[in-house]
């Protein structure tokens, strides 16, 4: 019979405070949790200071039957994990020759000279905690099992090295803990709609939906529905979501790039190859990203010919064939301008299609157009449409809706899906 185990993750150095570095550690341990079903309720990240760690285990343990540490079990005296594991189970630490031994080994073998005396602080353990032995690093995990029947997992804030102790340790053993219950997710994502419409379309079924729930991630220039599920075996929690995702997929309509969470350009890869059809870029605005995302793609080459990167008006002028009309006139951020490098790179790369990008990323206007300004078309032997419209936010988000909007446009065209904007492909 399966038990619900509610666990907190703690991530411990005074770097993640900074925002010196990323903690990917808690996004990794609780994507693994959740697939094991284990229930995440809280994250909390302390820097390297004894009385704040410890103040925040307590409250971690006050609330979670789980508490999963990294980070400070190096030898370093910063490193203090270790230290407010044993102040709050008030035991000394007791040396352990098993580790010891290790360490010296482990440090001969990187042909360095001497270990260093403080190395064998990694050899100290909060006494009648358990050790993880490590296979990558040098630093042990911890594990003690509180009076309370609480329990708490101390790693080392590595990531290869935490991934490491997880999986050939500390996941099995909360499997068993929680006693064979498995979590599925299936995530839909939709392109060219805000998070706040796709609330509006599914609030009902956010509001009644417990198991399965839905949860949305809104990125730029896409929105993810995830929808998940906990029971007894990955055949029920699939059955369970099946009705809700395709409930989510109808209400959300067209938008709906993938209810596989495939991203936008493997799908328009996948819808590619289906169709026999083979695809060029032109880009100005993205300076080749979306080309880049294209290739990414495992057997792109088999429908992706290639790409021009034409910043300059000389450029697409010269490679392209944009008119100087086109460039004197509208200007190079313009629907003529998108539509005319749209034709030239079908023409250079001899594709049944082509899609272009340009436009004026910021934080400067350019060529008269307001910093956001966007125009994207796709050419082919029966379409020839373009889009354009302003973007809100920073240069890197302005190009990246630009890749989105161009790549949905090679979708909608390919399904026979309309165009944003038109009652039919055009």
């Amino acid at each position: 019979m399966s038990r619900t185990v509610r666990a907190e993750i703690v991530g411990v150095g005074t770097e993640l405070l900074l925002g010196q570095i990323a903690n990917t550690n808690a996004r990794w341990m609780g994507e693994r949790l959740s697939a094991i079903g284990v229930d995440v309720l809280h994250h909390q990240v302390v820097g390297d200071n004894l009385g704040r760690i410890v103040e925040a285990l307590r409250l971690s343990l006050s609330r979670a039957d789980v508490v999963l540490v990294t980070g400070g079990l190096g030898p370093t005296e910063d490193d203090i994990t270790r230290d407010a594991v044993a102040e709050l189970l008030e035991v000394p630490m007791a040396r352990h020759d098993e580790i010891e031994r290790f360490l010296r080994d482990r440090f001969a073998g990187f042909g360095r000279g001497e270990m260093p005396a403080n190395n064998l602080r990694q050899a100290d353990v909060p006494r009648g905690a358990r050790f993880i032995m490590p296979e990558i690093g040098s630093a042990p995990g911890l594990i003690a099992d509180l009076p309370d029947g609480g329990r708490l997992y101390a790693m080392p804030g590595v990531p290869a090295e935490m991934v490491e102790m997880m999986e050939r340790v500390i996941l099995p053993e909360l499997e068993d803990l929680v006693g064979g219950a498995v979590v599925r997710s299936r995530t839909i994502r939709c392109v060219g709609i805000g998070e706040s419409r796709v609330a509006e379309i599914l609030a009902d079924l956010f509001a009644t939906s417990m198991n399965p729930s839905l949860a949305y991630l809104a990125s730029d220039g896409e929105v993810k529905v995830r929808i998940t599920a906990k029971a007894a075996t990955v055949d029920d929690a699939e059955a369970m979501i099946a009705p809700l995702a395709s409930d989510v997929a109808d209400r959300l309509g067209d938008v709906v790039f993938t209810r596989d969470d495939e991203s936008l350009e493997q799908a328009v890869i996948r819808s590619l190859r289906t169709s026999g059809l083979t695809l060029a870029c032109a880009e100005s605005l993205t300076g080749g990203g979306a080309s880049a995302r294209l290739t990414s793609v495992p057997g792109a080459s088999t429908v992706f010919v290639g790409a021009a990167v034409v910043y300059t008006a000389a450029a697409k002028r010269d490679i392209l064939g944009v008119s100087d009309a086109t460039i004197a006139g509208p200007g190079v951020v313009s629907r003529e301008c998108a539509l005319e490098m749209a034709a030239g790179a079908r023409r250079v790369f001899g594709t049944d299609l082509a899609i272009s990008l340009t436009g004026a990323a910021g934080p400067e206007p350019h060529d008269g157009a307001v910093p956001g300004t966007t125009w994207v078309a796709l050419e082919g032997e029966h379409v020839a449409h373009a889009r354009g419209y302003v973007a809100p936010g920073s240069r890197e988000r302005v190009r990246r809706w630009a890749e989105q909007s161009a790549l949905d446009l090679v979708r909608r065209h390919l399904a026979g899906i309309a165009f944003p904007g038109s009652d039919r492909p055009i």
